[in-house]
């Protein structure tokens, strides 16, 4: 072997050296870009359902604004606040809707704000953000009643074949009224457009508290729904479009093969 070959060998061992080093930062920077990161940020929207039956039904006005905020890569920060005004009026009637009865008219109205959390238990591919969740709320409600007319039910007929005995026309508001309650709930929602929402989800509330007038008991509670005798629980549901506003990404957890 020459002596000009031996002292060649250092200079192509430091070239391989160095392209073999850039080949690995190459590499490296290669599968950091190809990492899966996922957008966190804050979406709010408004509930479709309310505005729909507010213009659809008279005795109906409400709305609601709903938003969430993601804090892990399942779990979200949520929330909704609303504002509800419903006139509740019992009939009774007989066959044939003959000698229709108003037992009472009430219109109760207030506001109320929800709070909470919800997981995602959808598999999205990268890419993907939609959620298939369940998820819980704490409510409040602060509302009042005006009781605008009642009559006394009698089952006995005798002295008022016609009707029933009829308590008082005159307007009359109990305020000051409030209800906390919690919820569980399922729904959906579904990445439209870029950054566009649409969801849904179905509610299952319980009364925990509440502070009812003398007279006047609770049938209608402003976020919880009718109240029915005898019972804590109401049922409720919403049908909201928000928007997602990506504040900043966040990598994906690494999972090990097999775990979920």
């Amino acid at each position: 072997m020459s002596r000009s070959t031996i002292k060649s060998i250092p200079i192509f061992a430091l070239i391989w050296w160095g392209t073999l080093g850039a080949q690995q930062q190459a590499d490296s920077a290669q599968v950091a870009r190809t990492v899966p990161a996922d957008a966190y940020g804050l979406r709010v929207g408004a509930d479709l359902s309310r505005l729909l039956i507010t213009a659809l039904n008279e005795d109906y006005q409400g709305f609601e604004v709903v938003g969430d905020f993601r804090l892990t890569e399942k779990l979200y920060l949520a929330a909704e606040l609303g504002n509800e005004s419903r006139r509740v009026n019992e009939l009774l009637d007989n066959e044939g809707s003959v000698n229709i009865q108003s037992l009472y008219d009430i219109t109760s109205r207030g506001s109320y704000l929800k709070a909470g959390v919800d997981y995602n238990t959808y598999e999205n591919w990268y890419g993907m953000n939609n959620q298939i969740i369940v998820g819980a709320r704490a409510a409040f409600s602060t509302f009042s009643t005006d009781l605008d007319s009642y009559s006394y039910f009698n089952s006995n007929r005798y002295w008022n074949p016609e009707g029933f005995v009829p308590g008082t026309d005159a307007p009359e508001e109990f305020g000051g009224l409030n209800a906390a309650w919690i919820e569980v709930l399922l729904g959906v929602k579904a990445e439209l457009f870029a950054n566009i929402y649409m969801g849904a989800s179905v509610r299952l509330g319980m009364l925990v508290s509440r502070t009812e007038a003398d007279r006047m008991p609770h049938l209608w509670i402003p976020g919880f729904n009718r109240v029915t005798e005898g019972s804590s629980f109401g049922v409720g549901f919403n049908y909201t479009i928000s928007y997602f506003l990506p504040l900043y990404r966040k990598a994906r957890q690494r999972r090990t093969p097999g775990e979920q």
